[in-house]
């Protein structure tokens, strides 16, 4: 695990997208393809803000990248909370993708279906390799939880699917997520955490005890790939560094 800290979300979000782009360039050398799982929020919407402008934009070949989501709310895609629109919003309609390349969680058809359908996508693209996707980019909440693995959810348990539809009680809404055993088989794994109202849960996370029931973040340890943390000053202020 490599932690990486800036001063604030702002700077953050700049050494990520410096990151991510020589990240892409340097795995685009070995292989035809690059598999970019986004995530939703706010410090993802200032990095891919950030993607879509030089010089990231002409920088990164973005019509060799395939993208997928971590999870999704089970709203309609004109929703304002669905994760898709906000990253068609702030990146993919900005750049030259391929739209072949892009493949969101349906939400026009029920969590289970869509759940179904996403886990083929990802057989279909993956099965037999021992990696699945190149780069996974995650937040954690203020709770411990990432994907919508959230605390106390039996998905935490989850030891076979690859992805799973949930009834989150707390947002009365569906949801449908990745789960931590095909996270855990990505290349590189990149969380995203800002704000003093995560440092006791990183604190935790990083150096506590293994207790995924109370904090998910901790089931995304990956098998055979990187595990990189870029947090601001205030999420790390209770960290030991």
């Amino acid at each position: 695990m490599e932690l990486h800290v800036a001063k604030d979300p702002v700077q953050l979000s700049e050494n990520v997208a410096a990151w991510i782009s020589n990240y892409i360039l340097e795995v685009l050398q070995k292989q035809e393809r690059f598999t970019f799982v986004l995530s939703g929020g706010n410090t993802p919407k200032q990095l891919y803000t950030l993607l879509a402008k030089a010089p990231y934009n002409m920088m990164i070949p973005w019509e060799r990248i395939h993208f997928f989501w971590g999870d999704e709310r089970a709203v309609p895609f004109e929703d304002d909370r669905n994760n898709a629109k906000m990253a068609f919003e702030t990146l993919l309609d900005k750049v030259n993708v391929n739209p072949e390349n892009i493949h969101i969680m349906r939400t026009d058809i029920s969590p289970e279906a869509s759940a179904t359908e996403y886990e083929e996508i990802l057989n279909n693209y993956f099965g037999k390799e021992k990696t699945t996707f190149d780069l996974v980019l995650l937040g954690m909440g203020d709770d411990g939880h990432t994907l919508s693995l959230f605390p106390g959810l039996p998905i935490v348990h989850e030891h076979k699917a690859w992805v799973k539809s949930l009834w989150l009680e707390a947002q009365n809404m569906y949801r449908i997520t990745l789960t931590a055993p095909v996270v855990n088989l990505a290349a590189c794994v990149v969380f995203l955490a800002t704000g003093e109202g995560k440092a006791i849960t990183l604190k935790n996370v990083i150096d506590g005890t293994f207790d995924a029931e109370k904090f998910p973040s901790q089931l995304i340890r990956p098998q055979n790939g990187e595990l990189h943390w870029f947090v601001d000053e205030a999420a790390a202020g209770a960290l030991e560094i």
